[in-house]
Order: structure tokens, then C-alpha cells, then sequence
């Protein structure tokens, strides 16, 4: 077994995660991080304090909007929603991440280059 992951890995990493999961529909806070560590399959953990700073952020810059709902246990909670531009931004983040990903991994899988 090895061991799980924090999130905060990369600048952006969490917050594209967290849009990707309010893709599929509302959630709260608590259905966000276990989203992450299900389709992850527990390799990531969202820590309380990188997870509520962050959406505190995706709300200011218009990505997310929130309110105040029960939860299925009649709890109240913070119900975070995808908007319009927070898709468009998922888009954007999605693209850079592709990119991005190929880039490090041909860097990674390179081999020493022959001299001359």
C-alpha cells in the first residue's frame, strides 16, 4: 500500500478537481473531498484546509456559487453549484492540464540524448 496523496500538489490541481466534481451536480464540501478520493480511488486526500480555502476562491472569482441547504442527514450545509463561467473555466483547465500532462510525461520518459 502506498501512501495517499494531498492534493495542493500543483497550483490550480485542486481547483480544477473540485469544478470537475460540481460538473456532475451540486454537492457540499464533504461530497466534493470524497468525490475527489473515490474517482481517485483514495489516492488523493482533500484536507478541510486546502478544500474550503479554495472555494472560497472558485466563489470569488464567479466560478461556484453557494448556498445553504440540508443535507440527506438534516444537517445544514454549503451547497456549492458549477456556473456558466466556472464550465467555461473547467474547459480551459481541462486543455491546460492535457497539454500539460503530455509535455511532463514525454520530459519524463525522455532518454539521455547521444552526444555528438
Amino acid at each position: 500500500m502506498h501512501d495517499r496523496t494531498t492534493v495542493d500538489l500543483l497550483q490550480g490541481t485542486l481547483a480544477a478537481l473540485i469544478l470537475k466534481s460540481l460538473s456532475w451536480g451540486p454537492l457540499h464540501g464533504y461530497g466534493i473531498a470524497r468525490w475527489i478520493e473515490q474517482i481517485t480511488e483514495d489516492e488523493l486526500l482533500v484536507e478541510e484546509g486546502s478544500l474550503y480555502p479554495a472555494l472560497h476562491r472558485l466563489q470569488a472569482r464567479g466560478l461556484v456559487t453557494s448556498e445553504w441547504t440540508l443535507s440527506e442527514t438534516n444537517r445544514r450545509v454549503r451547497c456549492y453549484t458549477l456556473t456558466e463561467h466556472g464550465r467555461q473555466q473547467l474547459r480551459a483547465e481541462l486543455s491546460r492540464w492535457e497539454r500539460f500532462s503530455e509535455v511532463v510525461t514525454r520530459a519524463l520518459q525522455s532518454r539521455r540524448p547521444k552526444t555528438a
